[in-house]
């Protein structure tokens, strides 16, 4: 029985040492999943609410207020698939000033991976 008390402190030792860093791992490994797939589920719900035309960014001729005669000739209203930004960039790939600032661009959702 003289060797009951090692075994068992060499034992407790390997739970302490290997089980409790394994156990951790786990429990955390599983709680990432499962914040994973709930993100997975919003952004899906966020895709389809974009491709139903229910939700998307804001138009800078609605927050602008702009009158019909200064709609008509915006280059933004007239390509309304695509971001005003996107539509004022300059020849080099730059963004102007004044859109850096504006509140269409700040207020805009990010852009999600597909």
């Amino acid at each position: 029985m003289e060797w009951l008390d090692p075994l068992a402190a060499f034992v407790i030792g390997l739970v302490l040492r290997f089980g409790v860093p394994i156990g951790a791992t786990i429990l955390v490994v599983s709680l990432l999943r499962r914040l994973d797939a709930r993100w997975q589920v919003e952004a899906e719900q966020r895709r389809a609410l974009i491709a139903a035309g229910v939700a998307r960014g804001p138009r800078c001729w609605e927050l602008r207020n702009c009158p019909p005669e200064r709609r008509a000739n915006c280059l933004a209203y007239a390509q309304p698939g695509f971001p005003c930004w996107q539509v004022f960039r300059g020849s080099e790939g730059q963004l102007r000033e004044a859109c850096l600032e504006c509140d269409v661009f700040t207020q805009a959702p990010l852009p999600t991976a597909v």
